[in-house]
């Protein structure tokens, strides 16, 4: 009887803004049959604002597949506008 546990991703999607989703799936299985199957989800964004200073996101720890859609969706564009819409948006406390 060998359990084993299977962590892929299983979904990407690219947002309206640029970000990117990515939906992990957790597999939990029994001689190869699946008893057990859980998500999660975590947003890649184009940017990071550091103090008032925008950086390239570091993607380096993203799956594979994550990285090469992040790297062919966030042009230059995506990510000027992406920070302008981000610039926008009041701060908490303002």
């Amino acid at each position: 009887m060998a359990i084993t546990k299977e962590t892929v991703v299983d979904k990407i999607e690219v947002l309206e803004m640029g970000q990117v989703q990515v939906r992990t799936a957790t597999v939990i299985k029994e001689d190869g049959t699946e008893l057990n199957r859980s998500f999660n989800r975590h947003v890649v964004v184009p940017s990071v604002k550091n103090g008032d200073n925008w950086g390239d996101t570091d993607i380096s720890s993203e799956d594979a597949r994550v990285q090469a859609i992040c790297n062919a969706t966030w042009t230059d564009a995506v990510k000027t506008a992406y920070q302008t819409i981000i610039d926008a948006q009041p701060q908490l406390g303002e």
